[in-house]
């Protein structure tokens, strides 16, 4: 197996004839999935999505895959291919076109309207190709075949990409349900022919490759959810992705059984279940929805709230439950369902929900205590039927962290994949199908672009790092008045603490040490201001370690006269 190594430089020209792979996010994390393909000269991009930040990038909303490599060859696009409707495949796809606009974008009908609609908060109309499986269509160099494949949002596809170099099939997210809500099964028969035909190389999901088996139904939920609502005394309030369409309809269909009505909370999960109604995606008994203002007058028993933030997403509407901070007050009896896995990084996020949620004495019921959740993603098990089927001259996983990534190269090396055909890569790793092998050849940028507000990639590590110093370890401000002449202070210094724990008066012990610190300095002639706030950093910092055990951010001020 081959994999990439920190010494690896900028890749060499395609060689005629090949096709080049670039992962720009989605290896070595579960996100931000986003894959160029290039072929004489042109591009193609599969998914464009978002990575949701962790606790230690404070103040990020989002963040993108890095588009260095392409931002001069955004002419070269032929089209960005959408494999499904979630976020960490398509909510990067708005900052591409900000660049470009007339990119195409290819998706099913269900995912180009999720895009479509995000892209009007943008104020962007982007021009659409409706595909759907079994369709076939030409972009430029690259001819594209869409599979149908079962994930946990419906219309999702596989994409088979054939080029003079080969062909590759890129699976996008998928699992093999065999008895799906939507009775669109994952089209094996298709894997099967396209395996007769020779698929040179695979990019396959491994977000569940270490785990053994086959996922259980999504249907296996509707019992669970069916005692939930039988036992719940007052309102249910329901959190899960704003995007998991089977998931909403079984609690709908719930709510139906047992008299209940639904109202959507969070202005992604209205607009998302509006457009799944619309298209037929999701079926709802006349009456059922119901504005979430109307809830006041109906009885507790009668009330189902359906929101996001089952994540532990701090601005989310259960995170906001959690911490009243929200119109809807969690009360003595509530249940509360956590209809969702939970996404790594993220746990100590949820479990804070969790607790806030039980704390006003509601009833949560989550993962780790019902089955109210099933994976979208294939387990080792089903993987390993797939490979058998596929049988793929080459391997890549994709979609997943490093252990994902490797235990799913393992399944392929079982199968028969020849070790040197299986690559690992992460993101930014080029990879050259040449003459019927893949390997690696290079890395191209592909670090964080982090969105703050509204501001898009100006946020970087070293300022990061600032905020979780100030977030953890507080800030001290030092004011000194120096003559521009001599160097000598003739005010202050006064120094002032914020977050580190320290009370303004413990500084009396340290002013001696930066007055004398300063003196020495003006003796030798130092005047320059930005030395002397050096100096003052160092002194200051090493007191407060010294005695603290601590290191705040330590901001100096000198202003000469």
């Amino acid at each position: 197996m081959s994999h990439p190594h920190p010494e690896l430089g900028a890749p060499p020209k395609l060689p005629k004839g090949g096709l080049r792979v670039t992962p720009l996010g989605g290896l070595g994390e579960i996100g931000r999935n986003m894959t160029v393909f290039e072929y004489d000269g042109r591009l193609l991009i599969v998914d464009c999505g978002v990575l949701f930040p962790e606790e230690e990038q404070p103040g990020i909303d989002l963040i993108l895959p890095d588009f260095t490599s392409i931002r001069d060859r955004l002419d070269d696009i032929e089209g960005i291919v959408l494999t499904h409707g979630h976020e960490d495949h398509i909510g990067g796809v708005p900052f591409l076109l900000r660049e470009k606009p007339d990119i195409p974008l290819i998706g099913s009908k269900l995912t180009l309207a999720l895009i479509e609609a995000k892209l009007q908060e943008h104020r962007i109309r982007p021009y659409t190709l409706e595909v759907a499986e079994g369709d076939r269509e030409r972009l430029g160099p690259f001819d594209c075949e869409f599979v149908a494949v079962n994930h946990s949002i419906p219309d999702a596809l596989a994409v088979a990409i054939r080029t003079p170099a080969g062909m590759v099939v890129h699976t996008g997210d998928f699992k093999m349900d065999q008895l799906p809500l939507d009775r669109r099964l994952t089209d094996l028969h298709a894997f099967a022919r396209l395996s007769e035909e020779g698929i040179d190389l695979l990019l396959s999901d491994s977000t569940n490759a270490e785990v053994p088996g086959f996922v259980p139904p999504e249907r296996d939920i509707s019992n669970v959810l069916r005692q939930v609502f039988a036992g719940a005394r007052k309102r249910i309030i329901v959190a899960s992705f704003a995007s998991h369409v089977h998931r909403i309809q079984q609690i709908l269909d719930a709510a139906h059984e047992y008299g209940r009505r639904v109202a959507f909370v969070g202005r992604s999960m209205v607009r998302n279940m509006g457009i799944a109604r619309d298209l037929g995606y999701l079926r709802v008994p006349p009456g059922l929805v119901v504005d979430v203002k109307t809830l006041d007058d109906l009885p507790d028993h009668e009330v189902v709230l359906v929101c996001t933030g089952s994540q532990g997403e701090p601005m989310a509407a259960l995170s906001r439950m959690a911490n009243r901070d929200h119109q809807i007050r969690i009360v003595s009896g509530d249940t509360v369902i956590l209809a969702s896995s939970l996404i790594p990084g993220n746990e100590n996020a949820v479990y804070r929900v969790i607790n806030g949620l039980t704390r006003w004495g509601a009833n949560v019921v989550h993962k780790g205590n019902a089955k109210v959740h099933v994976s979208g993603h294939a387990s080792a098990g089903e993987l390993l039927y797939f490979y058998n089927i596929c049988k793929p001259k080459n391997l890549m996983p994709v979609h997943g962290e490093w252990r994902h990534l490797r235990a799913n190269a393992e399944l392929g090396a079982l199968t028969g994949v020849p070790h040197d055909r299986i690559v690992i890569a992460e993101d930014g790793v080029v990879v050259d199908l040449v003459e019927g092998k893949a390997k690696i050849v290079g890395k191209v940028q592909a670090g964080y672009v982090y969105v703050d507000g509204l501001s898009v990639g100006d946020v970087t590590e070293p300022a990061l790092k600032d905020r979780r110093i100030l977030g953890e370890e507080g800030i001290i401000s030092v004011f000194v008045v120096v003559d521009s002449t001599t160097g000598k202070i003739t005010g202050g210094p006064h120094i002032q603490a914020r977050g580190s724990g320290i009370e303004d008066g413990a500084f009396v012990g340290v002013v001696p040490k930066i007055q004398e610190v300063l003196e020495r300095s003006a003796q030798d002639g130092v005047v320059e201001p930005h030395q002397l706030q050096q100096l003052i950093r160092r002194t200051l910092g090493k007191w407060v370690s010294d005695n603290y055990r601590r290191r705040p951010m330590i901001l100096p001020v000198v202003v000469e006269v």
